[in-house]
């Protein structure tokens, strides 16, 4: 499988820098929000994906559609090089047959050394098991060829075992399934699903989809967990009927509708003829 390196220019990773998780050089704490006994330390998340200017992310549920202009594609792979860990659903690795795996070329470090990127460890939330992958899915493909590496598979406790041959497969590549809590949803608690990351020595992870994870975790209480957003907003639009991002509104006191969330100290990044918007989540009143 042969794939091409990209290249993401210095001034432009230098903007993104205030919101990323600190290099691994780093002694800065990561974590999201307070930690305590009764609170294990959770991973330092990033919620990033590519959006249109309605708010779409596909055409329709299943439909691979492309937004991302060369050089923001080009900042998603950065981003990878920068995270732990890789988050997607099930519904992207059935639609998508993603290879979740960084081709971020080469850098030369302090000493000019070449320093190939980080490897992202690919997450798939997958309570069901739905995804029925084999050895010529792409991202064990990569993981056999050393481009990648194989996904750890969250599924619920509380459901039938893995074939047998599935899970040698995975294993057999260093991947893994993970058994979390019983789960009726199409995903489950967040919070555990990021205490399972942390306990695998994951300290970062970067959410990148699909529309229902991405929705799931930016509606309350769970978008207190994320610490940076960063999106890509293309210039078109996908229309009705497409897969759109949209968070469960909030009500106040008063059972009165109100925003379900906004972005505070924002950064705007123009890459080609698309915009990335970063930023936090601002608090919101309990």
């Amino acid at each position: 499988m042969s794939e091409s390196t990209l290249t993401f220019p210095e001034s432009d990773a230098r903007k993104l820098e205030p919101h990323l998780p600190p290099k691994p050089s780093s002694t800065t704490a990561v974590s999201s929000g307070p930690q305590n006994a009764d609170q294990p330390r959770l991973p330092f998340v990033t919620l990033t994906y590519a959006t249109s200017l309605d708010s779409a992310l596909a055409l329709a549920p299943g439909t691979r559609t492309a937004l991302s202009g060369p050089q923001s594609k080009a900042m998603t792979h950065y981003l990878r090089s920068r995270h732990a860990a890789i988050c997607v659903g099930v519904g992207t690795a059935l639609a998508d047959d993603p290879g979740l795996n960084c081709r971020i070329a080469p850098r030369s470090d302090d000493n000019g050394q070449q320093q190939a990127p980080q490897q992202p460890r690919p997450i798939i939330i997958d309570p069901h098991q739905r995804w029925a992958f084999t050895s010529e899915s792409k991202v064990l493909q990569l993981a056999r060829a050393g481009r990648g590496l194989a996904p750890y598979i969250l599924i619920a406790a509380a459901g039938t075992e893995p074939p047998a041959e599935r899970r040698q497969l995975l294993e057999e590549l260093g991947g893994k399934y993970i058994s979390l809590g019983d789960s009726s949803s199409f995903v489950m608690e967040w919070r555990d699903i990021l205490r399972a990351v942390r306990a695998e020595g994951l300290d970062s992870i970067m959410v990148e989809g699909g529309g229902q994870v991405i929705s799931s975790l930016l509606g309350a209480p769970n978008a207190k967990m994320i610490d940076s957003v960063i999106i890509t907003i293309a210039p078109t639009w996908l229309g009705a009927g497409s897969v759109f991002v949209s968070p469960a509104r909030r009500l106040d006191g008063a059972r009165n509708p109100v925003s379900a969330g906004r972005l505070v100290d924002t950064t705007w990044v123009p890459l080609g003829e698309d915009v990335v918007l970063c930023g936090k989540i601002a608090k919101t009143r309990s």
